[in-house]
């Protein structure tokens, strides 16, 4: 590995972080209204959170880059603010956040409806609130799931390819990850040396964020198993 080879995967642990950091709070909001509520329309938000699963990521990359131009509604709130995502690694962390929502939001999803119902209805019954039943039994219980959750959405972004060159290039040292990296190294003769080391780079991450988390999904049934009311 190079000391440029080292930048690109230290860039990618580094918009892949941001991603999960930032797509966790909504992925475990949207968990828990479809978890936990009943409403019209729920079928078609359920269909939302989960249409980047099947669109092409270079059509979700596209409406990013509508939504972040500086016409767009999300380019002109950053301009306010004095900030801006296109060409930089900011937003290649929102391109990959975008990407690994559905899969959080479905694992998270599933350990709060594994939760038991009678435990929760139990703390009410001794006096505690609904915050407190939320911090002290429901959060608890489901906390391994959600960290499984987070764990997939940061092996999601790692691969993320599609949405982040079509939103803000393929830059050196900036927007640059792993993916992009090995896609640009194809383009260049000679350069199979690199794309196998950053592959196998690659494939080292992805195996070890995939095999956390299926310990953590693993940990989350085993510790429900062991809570009877």
């Amino acid at each position: 590995m190079t000391g440029e080879e080292w930048g690109i995967v230290l860039l990618s642990l580094q918009v892949s972080l941001a991603a999960m950091a930032g797509a966790l709070p909504l992925a475990f909001v949207l968990a828990w209204v479809l978890a936990r509520l009943q409403f019209p329309g729920k079928i078609l938000l359920d269909g939302l959170v989960h249409l980047p699963l099947v669109l092409p990521p270079v059509v979700i990359g596209w409406l990013l880059l509508i939504a972040f131009a500086p016409e767009g509604p999300g380019g002109r709130l950053l301009a306010l603010l004095g900030v801006s995502v296109l060409f930089r690694w900011t937003g290649a962390a929102i391109a990959a956040a975008v990407m690994a929502l559905p899969l959080m939001v479905r694992a998270i999803r599933l350990s709060l409806e594994a939760v038991d119902p009678r435990l929760e209805a139990a703390a009410r019954t001794l006096g505690a609130g609904p915050w407190q039943t939320f911090w002290t039994i429901t959060l608890p219980l489901a906390a391994p799931g959600v960290l499984a959750g987070a764990v997939l959405g940061f092996a999601r972004s790692l691969g993320e390819f599609g949405a982040t060159i079509t939103f803000v290039s393929n830059i050196p040292d900036e927007t640059r990850t792993l993916p992009l990296a090995i896609y640009a190294a194809l383009q260049l003769p000679g350069g199979d040396g690199a794309v196998w080391r950053l592959a196998l780079m690659a494939v080292a991450l992805s195996l070890a964020a995939l095999v956390a988390s299926e310990a953590l999904t693993r940990a989350s049934g085993s510790g429900r198993g062991g809570h009877v009311l």
